[in-house]
């Protein structure tokens, strides 16, 4: 066939809207010749392609992906996952497919169908038959549906998949079913038993800094604001920065050090938040119960003494070897600014991040120098 499509490989929905850093405008796009995919290669591969969903960054396109265009008659969705509700895994259905499934499930509630799957049992063909037809997959389709979304439960199980996503799933005009794109999320839990599927990571498609934390083990998801956040545990962690929103501040990100963290991966974590040009104030909010306060304090004093901050931070401690911890810090030389209330110390990061916004905006170089 002469008719091809050549689609963007960045892990990322809504390329074919999306816009190309070159100036290209959609990251799908169907061929005709050989000197049109060397055309539109050249205008994709090491360029950054920004969707709704990578943010203004976007995300570097690293390889294209040339494939046959096919044509079909209807396409569908369908997807496995994961559900709290049912508390195993469920396939959620739409006749309505290639298109935003989560606006279909807000303007049309009706066209989403969901099927809970017995985990022990796994996959049962009449339920899976019933679905195939209530999708609205023609009587010739109907069978070989079922047994590709029964393929796709197995290959979800297997894999220790959280989610196999297939958008469109469609049918052709000779009544062949196909799967047109898929988007598969992996249990990090259980990489120690698909090291294969893993290996295949390409940390080239996430945030550096994402990346540095895992290797420290460190859980860390960038945001867009400007207070820079480090706690321990992700119910502390939540309420911290829904208080840093209350007071008018913006979280620069979550990261949780775990009940278990070292010296060192606090001062790694601070080496991670203090990389983002956009934090003003660090706030550091723990509560020591397996985790220690000295330990965090350790952590603090190593990364001022050595990261040479400029930016204010802000300590609270509570919990397990509290006192020792404060005695360091304060033992410490260091411009610290500690607090014993939540409240107050979400109030004093706010404060001070925006201090150093105005500064900042009036092109006045303010620092805030740790070391007395």
């Amino acid at each position: 066939t002469e008719d091809m499509v050549i689609k963007a490989q960045v892990l990322a929905g809504g390329r074919g809207k999306g816009t190309f850093d070159s100036g290209l405008k959609g990251g799908v796009r169907t061929i005709f010749s050989p000197r049109e995919a060397q055309m539109f290669a050249e205008q994709m591969l090491g360029y950054k392609l920004v969707t709704k969903q990578t943010g203004t960054g976007g995300k570097i396109c690293n390889a294209v992906y040339i494939c046959e265009r096919k044509y079909v008659r209807r396409e569908y969705y369908f997807a496995v996952l994961m559900d709290r509700k049912s508390q195993g895994p469920v396939m959620v259905a739409s006749s309505q497919g290639g298109v935003d499934i989560e606006s279909v499930a807000a303007e049309n509630p009706e066209a989403i169908l969901q099927l809970p799957v017995d985990i022990e049992k796994g996959a049962d063909r009449a339920a899976v038959r019933d679905l195939a037809e209530r999708m609205g997959f023609t009587p010739k389709c109907v069978d070989q549906a079922a047994d590709t979304m029964i393929k796709l439960y197995d290959l979800f199980m297997q894999k220790d998949a959280t989610m196999v996503e297939i958008n469109p799933m469609a049918e052709s005009a000779d009544y062949e079913v196909i799967c047109m794109d898929a988007k598969i999320n992996f249990d990090d839990n259980a990489e120690f038993r698909q090291k294969e599927v893993h290996s295949l990571r390409d940390v080239t498609q996430e945030d550096p800094r994402e990346v540095a934390a895992a290797k420290y083990n460190l859980n860390y998801i960038g945001l867009d604001g400007s207070i820079g956040c480090l706690v321990n545990g992700a119910g502390l962690a939540m309420s911290t920065m829904d208080i840093i929103k209350l007071h008018g501040g913006d979280p620069a990100n979550f990261l949780d050090v775990g009940g278990g963290a070292t010296a060192e991966q606090v001062t790694e974590a601070f080496k991670i938040i203090s990389s983002d040009p956009r934090v003003t104030t660090i706030f550091t909010n723990i509560f020591g119960g397996i985790m220690s306060c000295r330990v965090i304090a350790q952590g603090i004093i190593a990364a001022a003494s050595t990261l040479q901050l400029s930016i204010p931070l802000v300590v609270r401690l509570q919990g397990t070897e509290v006192d020792e911890a404060k005695k360091l810090i304060a033992e410490s030389g260091l411009r610290i600014i500690t607090s014993d209330d939540l409240d107050d110390a979400a109030r004093k990061s706010v404060k001070l991040s925006k201090m150093v916004h105005m500064a900042r905006d009036a092109q006045i170089n303010v620092s805030f120098e740790l070391p007395l």
